[in-house]
């Protein structure tokens, strides 16, 4: 059983959840669709890069899904995430189906580090690369860049399946003609037509490399990478990158699963973690403190929502930071922790959902 004791009398606040009214359904390919929002008052204040925790309820149920803004609020007049059907996927199903003008989705504000600062006296080369619906967070970037940044260029290596399943391709091919100085699109197919006569077939890291090293060659700008898609898309761009000693700093991955999060939810489900013992830990929440026990095989934020504390989250996967926390005392075991940087590692922070107590005396507050 979960218990919760609480030291003040005080229920804690709801998060607030932001209604968004959906302006237009765009049909990018057979199993892809835009949504665009309406502009709330205030309008809504996003990075590019970032994402939208869509909050919605099926059979009674409250669920929630993270959806990356494919929109830049320096160019497109109004929000949009797009999402791609994922087989027996309960939200992109609904959304590619059921959705349509005039609906009304609650979301969380949009979080996410996958992001920069865009300035006009920037002179950078962005080397985005993206992997089927990866190019979503990409999108925002790369407009932002085109139209922030008028010094700057950009090389876009994007791997589809076919050449039906390239999401925004009309867009990409337009914002190629009109910036054909600056902008490099790349696609790579894994199962072309027959006609197709570019790239085909796993990304090659013989050609990430010659078209790294010529920039680096070049040294006429800085380079900066993104890359966001499949694990294994993303495994090879950044063996390159390390390879080739490129500073940290200067790369920004963004994933949509963990599979070591899924592997240790697991293992938690198998009854792996012998010799695991419950604790009680105390969690801050809009200023009060409340006791949660913690049972084996179960992380700070399942046993948070199981005693009834409105605790934010959104991927539970260790990726999107939507539950970060900092930890004031004790230590836990994260099963992921790609959604923090080594500033925030260092600074205390952990992600709850993926948080399990290895002490006694654990306090967490949640900003």
């Amino acid at each position: 059983m979960f218990n919760l004791f609480k030291k003040k009398k005080e229920e804690p606040k709801a998060n607030a959840y932001l209604p968004l009214k959906v302006r237009e359904v765009v049909r990018e390919t057979e199993d892809t669709v835009t949504l665009y929002f309406e502009q709330p008052d205030p309008i809504l204040d996003y990075k590019p890069g970032q994402f939208l925790t869509l909050v919605m309820e099926f059979n009674g149920k409250e669920e929630r899904r993270s959806y990356s803004l494919c929109t830049s609020p320096y160019v497109d007049p109004f929000p949009g995430i797009s999402v791609k059907r994922v087989k027996g996927g309960l939200f992109s199903n609904f959304l590619n189906e059921k959705i349509f003008p005039g609906k009304t989705i609650n979301v969380l504000k949009p979080l996410g580090n996958f992001t920069t600062d865009f300035h006009s006296k920037n002179r950078r080369h962005f080397f985005l690369i993206a992997g089927g619906s990866g190019i979503t967070p990409i999108m925002g970037i790369l407009k932002t860049a085109l139209v922030n940044e008028p010094n700057s260029i950009i090389t876009l290596i994007y791997c589809s399946r076919n050449e039906e399943q390239i999401i925004f391709k009309n867009q990409l091919n337009l914002l190629e003609k009109t910036n054909p100085d600056r902008l490099k699109v790349i696609h790579n197919l894994s199962q072309p037509s027959e006609s197709w006569t570019g790239l085909k077939g796993r990304l090659s890291s013989e050609l990430l490399r010659e078209l790294f090293l010529r920039a680096e060659y070049e040294q006429r700008y800085e380079e900066v990478y993104f890359m966001c898609g499949p694990d294994g898309i993303m495994d090879i761009a950044q063996e390159v990158l390390n390879d080739l000693e490129i500073d940290k700093d200067r790369i920004y991955r963004e994933s949509f699963f963990s599979a070591a999060a899924h592997q240790a939810h697991e293992e938690a489900l198998k009854g792996i973690n012998v010799g695991a013992l419950s604790r009680d830990i105390t969690v801050i929440l809009e200023g009060e403190e409340y006791q949660v026990t913690v049972n084996p095989g179960k992380t700070v934020l399942e046993s948070g929502l199981a005693s009834g504390l409105n605790m934010p989250y959104s991927c539970q996967s260790g990726l999107c930071t939507a539950c970060r926390g900092r930890l004031l005392s004790g230590e836990v075991k994260m099963d992921e922790d790609a959604g923090l940087s080594e500033k925030e590692i260092a600074a205390g922070y952990v992600l709850c959902c993926v948080s399990r107590p290895v002490t006694d005396d654990i306090k967490i507050t949640i900003e």
